[in-house]
């Protein structure tokens, strides 16, 4: 599996930084929880549930580049190491921040596995979680624990930022609905896992060759039948759509793409990280929508 990494030397640094005057335990007077997430989905996601009561740092933001090249910093491992409330994806996707954790432990910081609620199956599970649409409410609610634990005096206002954003997930629940009554079992392709689970609460069915899918995500180049097989799949006009990573691009999913758009087979971008500017449930919602004019085209 392509894991997000960079380790070295940050944790010796971090632990001077807080040393040398880091900020107080936000927690104490102004009844606010400093939350880290190694991504920022999760962190928007808590951002939303604690409202007032947080500040949120995540650490892999950035849209337009590719968080597998994500290289832990100084910054990275202090911010960490101070947090009250730490989220991680888990599933390898980002063992640096857990790394970084086991390198700085603190009684006073409560760490969250996403992986540890959703519970995919599998020893090769997709890690990619947070397309898992059935599984938000139950990530949103585990966060509002979590920021009680930490502030239990807000344990109501935390519990009503979960069901809050957990409403706000209808459109996005709407246009799954809609794929699934419409275009229940239509095959489609992926460059790689990203919308899994997308794809399996929608009810599709993947076309893509499991090694190809598995060495685009692994950064190396498939083999040469998945890529004839790829190939097939869609100059042949054998599946519906091409959902494709355009945040993590190589010169093999380059190539897809383009002859995607030359048979005519509607290509669909999504991505790793939240887009600026844009709350996680409007990202998927407006994702599985474009899947859905997709496939109705």
């Amino acid at each position: 599996m392509k894991t997000v990494s960079g380790f070295v030397g940050a944790v010796a640094c971090a632990l001077a930084l807080a040393a040398c005057g880091g900020p107080p335990d936000p927690t104490k007077g102004a009844r606010v929880v400093h939350v880290v997430a190694a991504e920022n989905s999760w962190g928007d996601i808590a951002a939303q549930v604690g409202g007032r009561h947080v500040k949120v740092t995540s650490l892999i933001s950035d849209p337009n580049s590719d968080p597998h090249l994500f290289s832990a910093d100084p910054r990275a491992a202090a911010r960490l190491s101070q947090a009250n409330l730490a989220i991680v994806n888990g599933l390898g996707y980002d063992d640096f921040a857990r790394k970084l954790l086991d390198a700085a432990p603190s009684s006073r910081r409560r760490v969250l596995t996403i992986a540890d609620i959703v519970r995919p199956p599998g020893h090769d599970a997709n890690p990619h979680l947070w397309y898992d649409a059935p599984a938000l409410p139950a990530v949103a609610r585990a966060i509002a624990r979590a920021l009680a634990a930490q502030d239990p005096r807000e344990r109501a206002f935390f519990r009503a930022g979960a069901a809050r954003f957990v409403r706000s997930l209808q459109p996005l629940r709407d246009a799954i609905a809609a794929i699934r009554a419409r275009h229940r079992g239509a095959p489609v392709a992926y460059t790689e896992r990203v919308p899994g689970y997308l794809v399996d609460a929608a009810g599709l069915t993947v076309r893509t060759p499991s090694g190809y899918a598995r060495a685009i995500e692994q950064g190396s180049e498939p083999g040469p039948g998945d890529v004839q097989r790829m190939d097939d799949l869609l100059s042949g006009g054998r599946v519906r759509a091409l959902l494709y990573n355009a945040q993590a691009t190589s010169l093999a999913t380059q190539r897809l793409r383009a002859l995607a758009t030359r048979s005519g087979v509607p290509v669909v971008p999504v991505t790793e990280t939240l887009p600026r500017g844009e709350s996680f449930q409007s990202w998927q919602a407006r994702q599985a929508a474009a899947l859905l004019k997709a496939l109705d085209s």
